[in-house]
C-alpha cells in the first residue's frame, strides 16, 4: 500500500515537471528578454541665444516644467539700450528719406524752370535772326542771343542731372526706402534680441544637470543645462543577434526598470539596429586576425514606452529589463 502511495506520489510529480517544463518551453519560444537595456528619452540642451549676465534662474534641478515657463533671465538693460539706439536711428532714416524727398522735388522744381528758361531763349534766338537777316538787328546781337539760347540749354542739362542724382540719392519713398527698411530690420532684431533675453522651456518636461547661478557671464548659443521632454520615453535593448530572428517592429513588448521594483511598462517596438552597437563604436573590431574567436554581437533594439507618469518618470539611463512578445502577429 505504502509502495503504491510512493509510485503514484512519483508519477504526479513526474506529471507536473513535465507539463510545467512543456510549458516553460512553450513561453519561452513566444518571447525574447534581455537585461541589457536602458531607459532614454529626447534631451534638448538648454541655451540662450544671446549672451549676457544672468539676472535670475527661475527653475531648480529635477523641476518639472511647462512648455513657455520661464527658465533663466540674462540682464536685459544692454538689450534695452540697443533697441533704444535702433529706434533713433529708425526716426533719423525716416527724417533722411524724407529730406531725400524734398531735395528731389527741389531739384525737378529746378529742371523745369531752366526748361522755361531755355524755351524762352530758344523762341528769343530764333526772332533775333529772323530780324537780322531783314536787316533790322545787327549780326552781333543775333550771335548774343544765339548764345545766350545755349547756356540756357545747358542749365536745363545741368539741372537735370542734378535732378537724376537727387533721385538715384533718395530711393523710394516712405516706408519703402532701403534705408528706413534697413532700420526697420535693425530695430526688429533689437527687439528680438531683448526678447530672448528670457530663456523658456521648449517643451514639457524636467530639469537636468543645472549649475547655472545668477551673475555668470553666457555666450550666445552655449548650452548650460538639459531639458528632458515628457513627451515620448523610450528603452534601448541590446538583445542577441541569435533571439532576433522574429523580432518585428510593432511587436508589443514589456519593461522592468531596476529603480522601480514591481511596475511593469508596456511598449511597442519602434525600429531595430542597422548594425550591432560594437559596429558604430570608434574603434570597431577587427577580425581578420588568425586568432579571431567568434562573439555573438548585441544589436540594439527600441521599445517605445506607451505611457510614463509624469510626475515620477525613470531617469534616462536606468537599467531597465526587456521583454518582447514574439506571439504578436500584429506586427508590421
Amino acid at each position: 500500500m505504502r509502495r503504491s502511495r510512493i509510485v503514484a506520489l512519483a508519477l504526479v510529480c513526474s506529471v507536473v515537471v513535465v507539463t510545467g517544463g512543456v510549458g516553460w518551453w512553450r513561453l519561452a519560444s513566444r518571447q525574447v528578454s534581455t537585461d541589457d537595456a536602458y531607459v532614454g528619452a529626447q534631451v534638448v540642451p538648454i541655451a540662450a541665444r544671446v549672451g549676457g549676465r544672468v539676472d535670475s534662474v527661475a527653475v531648480w534641478e529635477g523641476q518639472a516644467v511647462k512648455r513657455g515657463d520661464v527658465l533663466f533671465r540674462l540682464d536685459a538693460e544692454p538689450y534695452e539700450l540697443a533697441v533704444d539706439a535702433a529706434r533713433a536711428r529708425l526716426a533719423q532714416a525716416r527724417e533722411t528719406a524724407a529730406s531725400s524727398v524734398a531735395a528731389v522735388a527741389a531739384a525737378r522744381a529746378e529742371t523745369l524752370a531752366q526748361a522755361q528758361l531755355a524755351e524762352n531763349a530758344t523762341a528769343l534766338a530764333t526772332r533775333d535772326d529772323a530780324l537780322v537777316a531783314r536787316g533790322f538787328l545787327s549780326p552781333q546781337a543775333g550771335d548774343t542771343a544765339r548764345s545766350a539760347a545755349r547756356a540756357a540749354q545747358q542749365s536745363t542739362a545741368a539741372a537735370a542731372a542734378h535732378e537724376r542724382e537727387a533721385r538715384a540719392a533718395a530711393g523710394a519713398a516712405g516706408e519703402q526706402n532701403a534705408g528706413v527698411q534697413a532700420a526697420e530690420a535693425a530695430l526688429a532684431q533689437a527687439r528680438l534680441d531683448l526678447a530672448h533675453t528670457v530663456v523658456r522651456a521648449p517643451a514639457d518636461g524636467r530639469i537636468a544637470q543645472l549649475t547655472l547661478r545668477p551673475g555668470a557671464m553666457l555666450e550666445a548659443d552655449a548650452p548650460q543645462f538639459a531639458l528632458v521632454e515628457n513627451a515620448h520615453y523610450w528603452v534601448d535593448a541590446n538583445f542577441k543577434e541569435t533571439d532576433l530572428a522574429q523580432v518585428r517592429v510593432g511587436q508589443r513588448a514589456k519593461v522592468a526598470i531596476d529603480m522601480l521594483p514591481g511596475r511593469t511598462f508596456a511598449g511597442t517596438v519602434s525600429s531595430i539596429g542597422a548594425g550591432a552597437g560594437s559596429a558604430f563604436s570608434l574603434l570597431p573590431p577587427e577580425n581578420a586576425s588568425g586568432n579571431w574567436v567568434k562573439v555573438t554581437q548585441r544589436v540594439p533594439v527600441r521599445i517605445l514606452l506607451d505611457q510614463v507618469n509624469e510626475n515620477t518618470p525613470p531617469p534616462v539611463g536606468a537599467s531597465a529589463t526587456a521583454m518582447v512578445d514574439l506571439s504578436d502577429h500584429a506586427a508590421r
